[in-house]
């Protein structure tokens, strides 16, 4: 037999645990187009690494077969990030200038080294992973301030430092905002942890998120969408307001929809903001017209129920965004365990189910677990540990979010990919023309699979077990 080149006779190589060779059976004349594959293993030796280079050729084998249909668009994403904490702020701000440049650069610059994070969640003043309760409109104890007139930034004076650096990094970066609880005099127990809003106040509630959008925009940064509370339906956190659907859907239809539209503010209401065990929250709002006018779409965490939840809201109101708005990685966790769950979950799966964006929760934080508040998470873990001002450590969770947000900008659309057995996958299109997938290996042993493209295009490949692997053609 004549080969005309080496790729006549094998499919790629690499030695490292990614693409191997495969021997064909038939002459290739075309070299056919590369694919770009990244790969992570669940045991942790291979984090985020490129691999040797495979290629689209004609060949013949048994593997199972992921096919990856162009024609069949989906939705478009907005972006892949992480909530930037307080706490988050604070900790990175305890690196040394040139390490903390570094870091925000790799974080969310376009670098060869950068993880290029599109999106961020902000809380509306102090989440549990604050150093200390806040709002920006706190009064003595016994005193109100219906007028708001003591509103007030401040307390997020860092921050907001922060995000100004990181807009000039990336000035498309879009930002989701969400209180953990309104102020406590606005609150029925007076309270931080629980409770919930005054019906006398609700008015007042919807100017403070007009206040805040409309200050943080003299700051020079916009913010893209609220929701109204963060985990509504958990009032045990610190801090946090107990708002059941009924008292969402008042509040939006006589309230919050009216202020914006009064005010001219384009920032986009979406409800709900937690697990996806309650997706009759969500649908309970929607059907209201009154409401529904107001709002852009709807988000969810996946501590409870199934991903799938976001694909029955779409179902019922396909014209409204799905947004995945928080899942945390905890000290207790496997690096192995919280790779793949959270890549077929939070990743894949939130797209497949018709999200426009996946995000994991703190961005940061110390050795210890913190800075939290009395009462808050004492094991979330940050996707950056720092540990003091020349060291920090990339957690599981920045290897989650990079298998997307370095290769799937905004403005990319989700295409068709099928699924096997034991692998899950998530295809996209660029704005550049690149299409990328993603795949996670549930099996603890290696598989075989090609990739088709278009019905046509075949190259075969190999994920160990237990990884999650980015490719780009």
């Amino acid at each position: 037999m004549k080969f005309h080149n080496l790729y006549s006779f094998f499919i790629g190589a690499t030695l490292l645990g990614g693409v191997v060779l495969f021997p064909l059976s038939c002459t290739v004349r075309d070299k056919g187009s590369e694919v770009e594959y990244w790969l992570t293993k669940g045991d942790g030796s291979v984090k985020l690494q490129l691999q040797n280079q495979s290629r689209f050729i004609s060949h013949s084998d048994d593997f199972q077969s992921i096919e990856i249909d162009a024609a069949q668009k989906f939705q478009y994403v907005d972006g892949f990030g992480y909530t930037l904490t307080g706490g988050s702020v604070e900790v990175i701000n305890r690196l040394s200038p040139s390490k903390r440049k570094a870091l925000l650069n790799e974080l969310f610059g376009r670098g060869k080294n950068s993880i290029s994070i599109s999106y961020l969640r902000l809380s509306i003043g102090a989440s549990d992973l604050d150093g200390e309760v806040f709002s920006y409109n706190d009064v003595p104890e016994g005193e109100t301030d219906p007028s708001l007139s003591k509103f007030s930034l401040i307390k997020d004076k860092a921050l907001i430092s922060m995000l100004k650096e990181i807009l000039q990094i990336n000035p498309a970066i879009k930002i989701i905002a969400a209180p953990w609880s309104a102020p406590v005099w606005m609150k029925d127990n007076g309270k931080s942890k629980g409770g919930s809003l005054r019906p006398e106040f609700y008015g007042v509630y919807a100017n403070y998120f007009v206040k805040y959008i409309q200050a943080m925009k003299r700051e020079g940064i916009t913010i893209d969408a609220i929701t109204p509370q963060n985990e509504p339906l958990h009032p045990g956190n610190n801090p946090s307001l107990y708002m059941p659907s009924e008292q969402q859907k008042h509040f939006i239809r006589q309230y919050l929809g009216p202020a914006f539209r009064s005010h001219k503010i384009n920032t986009k209401i979406v409800i709900y903001d937690h697990n996806c065990n309650k997706p009759e929250y969500v649908l309970d709002i929607l059907k209201d017209p009154d409401a529904y006018q107001y709002i852009d779409g709807s988000a969810f965490h996946l501590y409870e129920g199934e991903i799938s939840a976001l694909s029955t809201v779409h179902a019922a109101f396909p014209e409204k965004n799905l947004y995945f708005t928080e899942q945390w990685t905890g000290s207790k966790g496997t690096f192995n365990e919280d790779l793949n769950w959270h890549t077929k979950n939070v990743i894949i799966g939130s797209m497949r189910n018709w999200s426009t964006i996946a995000l994991e929760w703190n961005l940061a934080n110390d050795q210890e677990y913190r800075p939290h508040t009395e009462g808050g998470c004492t094991e979330c873990k940050g996707a950056i540990t720092v540990s003091d001002k020349e060291n920090f450590t990339r957690n599981v969770s920045y290897y989650i979010i990079a298998h997307a947000s370095k290769f799937i900008p905004a403005g990319s659309q989700r295409i068709a990919s099928t699924q096997t057995g034991n692998l899950s996958t998530a295809a996209f299109k660029t704005p550049a023309g690149k299409t990328v997938l993603i795949v996670q290996n549930d099996s603890k042993s290696d598989e075989n699979f090609n990739i088709i493209y278009n019905g046509k295009n075949k190259t075969a490949v190999i994920i160990p077990g237990n990884s999650a692997a980015t490719y780009i053609f």
